[in-house]
């Protein structure tokens, strides 16, 4: 996961009005990788 991706989560979090998010990564080869950001 990058940055560009992490700010883009916290950009739907502004706008949305939600104050806890997922990003979930599936593409990583035998493995589940995630972040769960809070605003």
């Amino acid at each position: 996961m990058t940055t560009l991706e992490e700010a883009q989560l916290i950009n739907y979090l502004k706008a949305t009005q939600f104050r806890v998010g997922l990003l979930i990564n599936f593409g990583s080869l035998g493995k589940l990788e995630w972040k769960r950001l809070v605003r």
